[in-house]
């Protein structure tokens, strides 16, 4: 496994790894070093046959308040800000935009910025109805930098993505399902239990089938429909062949739970 510092937790059980942000103190706000361990953590989950689902959480009370102000403060020069950014920052979404399995996050307290940011980087959301999403970017002067232009749209709108943009206003996990950013609002104490219980199931589903399903989901995005339903034709056929799809048919007719091998 690759060195992931003292900043996260990695941990693996029952097909499903938990990547815990381990900064409580400061509310799990992210400095280089988490930033580092994250983006390994995800490209070791990526390179681990064991795993078919990852998770992120938060340790503490918090999901991840953003950056660490103290640490991004002491940057002065323009170039070295961007650096910032491109080179350490955006490492996490660079690894994910190359992560074809299931990415889940666990919103267990606030995310905030940069924060936010990087929970809606997951493929699916589901948060404790305490905790409080803002893109608070606006409150210190600044503009969203890690993505949140980008993706907040495409899940609310341009309408209200730009009032929770420019307020930088916290919404709550309830307001935050009802507006389809989050999937789910439990108590904070069901939260991790609803959580894996997902993961578990996606994770005994037939893994080169689920990360093609993510494959086809993102590339259509920049397709023309003509040119997704050649391309899904194309990933149907290979599916077809393999062995855990021969499995799910024979699992199906024999009226039992398939057992799936994929990698």
């Amino acid at each position: 496994m690759a060195s992931l510092g003292s900043e996260v937790d990695y941990l693996v059980e029952d097909g499903v790894a938990v990547l815990t942000l381990n900064r409580p103190d400061r509310r799990n706000a992210f400095n280089r070093a988490m930033l580092a361990g994250w983006a390994a953590a995800i490209d070791t989950a990526a390179a681990d046959p064991e795993v078919k689902v990852l998770v992120i959480t938060g340790a503490g009370k918090g999901f991840c308040a953003g950056v660490d102000l103290e640490e991004f403060g002491g940057v002065t020069e323009t170039l070295q800000r961007r650096a910032y950014l491109a080179d350490d920052v955006h490492a996490v979404g660079r690894a994910l935009e190359h992560f074809e399995k299931p990415y889940i996050a666990a919103i267990n307290g606030d995310a905030i910025g940069a924060g936010m940011d990087m929970a809606l980087m997951a493929d699916i959301r589901l948060i404790a109805d305490t905790a409080r999403l803002s893109q608070g970017y606006v409150r210190v002067g600044l503009v969203p930098g890690d993505g949140g232009a980008h993706m907040l749209p495409r899940m609310v709108g341009e309408q209200r993505a730009l009032e929770l943009m420019w307020t930088g206003r916290f919404i709550d996990g309830t307001e935050a399902t009802e507006l389809g950013i989050t999937m789910a609002s439990h108590p904070a104490e069901e939260l991790m239990p609803a959580v894996m219980e997902l993961a578990r199931q996606l994770a005994s589903g037939p893994p080169v089938a689920i990360r093609t399903i993510k494959r086809l989901t993102r590339i259509a995005r920049t397709q023309t429909l003509t040119d997704h339903l050649v391309h899904a034709a194309a990933e149907q056929a290979v599916i077809q062949s393999t062995e855990d799809s021969r499995e799910a048919v024979t699992a199906f007719k024999e009226k039992r739970t398939p057992q799936f091998q994929g990698r």
